[in-house]
């Protein structure tokens, strides 16, 4: 079921929050500590999260500024490995990741209805496709969701554990 662009606005805003909610009180160690073995680290979620606004906010926003863009579709986990998101400190990170959704909301909130509808040519996927402002807005929302979900397990699992034994590097 599609977003309402105030659900997708809800959303967006709530997420950095629950993820401070969620993973106060944690040590850098860790925040880096996978629960098991293959699974990823708190701090690993949320590089992969960061990546993703990159990749559809940065999209979101271009639609936003330019009449009618064409541009190529780039995979977020692929433009991870371009950055250092992964390697910094969890609180550095998290106050970045609140810092680009601040950013985002602070456009896409001014945006009356119709700029929602804005839209782009988007290549490098098959046939090119038309994405809107709202279609990567609400990408992002829904996607993080899961991730959301994933932070509270490993939070948990990290919790039930106690002191970091192994940081994932």
């Amino acid at each position: 079921m599609p977003l309402t662009i105030g659900q997708t606005l809800a959303l967006l805003a709530e997420t950095p929050r629950r993820i401070a909610e969620l993973t106060s009180g944690l040590s850098a160690a860790q925040l880096r500590t996978a629960p098991a073995a293959g699974e990823w680290s708190a701090n690993e979620v949320l590089a992969h999260l960061r990546a993703c606004v990159d990749v559809r906010g940065g999209a979101a926003l271009t639609i936003v500024a330019e009449d009618r863009p064409t541009f190529r579709a780039i995979d977020p986990r692929r433009w991870i490995e371009s950055t250092d998101y992964v390697d910094q400190e969890f609180a550095d990170s998290l106050r970045a990741f609140a810092k680009q959704r601040a950013d985002l909301l602070a456009v896409l909130e001014t945006l009356p209805p119709d700029r929602w509808a804005r839209s782009a040519i988007v290549t490098g996927t098959g046939r090119p496709l038309e994405r809107t402002v709202l279609f990567y807005a609400a990408w992002v929302a829904r996607h993080e969701r899961p991730h959301v979900k994933q932070v509270r397990y490993i939070v948990h699992a990290i919790r039930r554990r106690g002191p970091a034994r192994r940081a994932r590097s």
